[in-house]
């Protein structure tokens, strides 16, 4: 279910040229972030929990421009210092980085997003709006994946790839919320230019 390479590589020259373009400081950080594929903001995220040492969930500035440095992400300070303060709305000197990652995911049209969530419903058996890993196997069709097709993975591959995908190395809690699905999935999306294709895919992967 990740990006394919393939789509992962058409995306990333997409995310380059436009870049070359983008003036928008937010939007220059996420066209950096999708140069890297698909799970290019979900690493950016990883970085920002390693440094949130106190577990506050939120950076303040100078974490905010290491966690950019530490990503390889080329930004002048001048330009950190105006997304920082886009996401600062209350103005403390912190930024909730849940909240960042959420602005900085790729927009999806709403055909999609409901594709995603009737997903996400039929995992979160007990709606509970957490779905665990056991939910999964009864549900998560690995023969879809185009790595299956193409005889690379086996279907054990691709399911542990596929849990590894939502849950972070350094808190590996084998649950999956609703925003870890969202936020994946996003990733995924900006990769497939036609809705239509990617209503497909979930469709025959999560049997909707």
């Amino acid at each position: 279910m990740a990006g394919t390479s393939r789509h992962d590589r058409e995306m990333a020259l997409m995310a380059r040229r436009q870049l070359s373009e983008c003036s928008d400081p937010v939007e220059r950080l996420r066209l950096q972030c999708l140069t890297r594929g698909s799970s290019g903001i979900k690493g950016l995220g990883r970085i920002f929990r390693i440094m949130d040492d106190n577990n506050s969930r939120s950076l303040d500035f100078q974490e905010f421009l290491k966690g950019l440095n530490d990503y390889g992400l080329m930004i002048e300070r001048d330009e950190a210092t105006l997304v920082f303060q886009h996401f600062d709305r209350d103005g403390s000197g912190t930024i909730d980085f849940d909240e960042f990652l959420i602005t900085l995911r790729p927009p999806m049209s709403n055909a999609r997003k409901e594709a995603v969530m009737q997903a996400f419903r039929k995992l979160d058996k007990t709606g509970d709006g957490v779905v665990t890993i056991e939910d999964l196997q009864g549900v998560y069709n690995a023969k879809y994946h185009p790595k299956y097709q193409n005889g690379e993975w086996t279907e054990e591959q691709v399911f542990q790839t596929f849990l590894d995908n939502f849950d972070s190395p350094y808190d590996k809690d084998g649950k999956v919320t609703k925003e870890e699905f969202i936020n994946y999935y996003c990733g995924v999306s900006a990769s497939i230019d036609s809705d239509v294709y990617f209503i497909l895919m979930m469709r025959n992967a999560w049997k909707l």
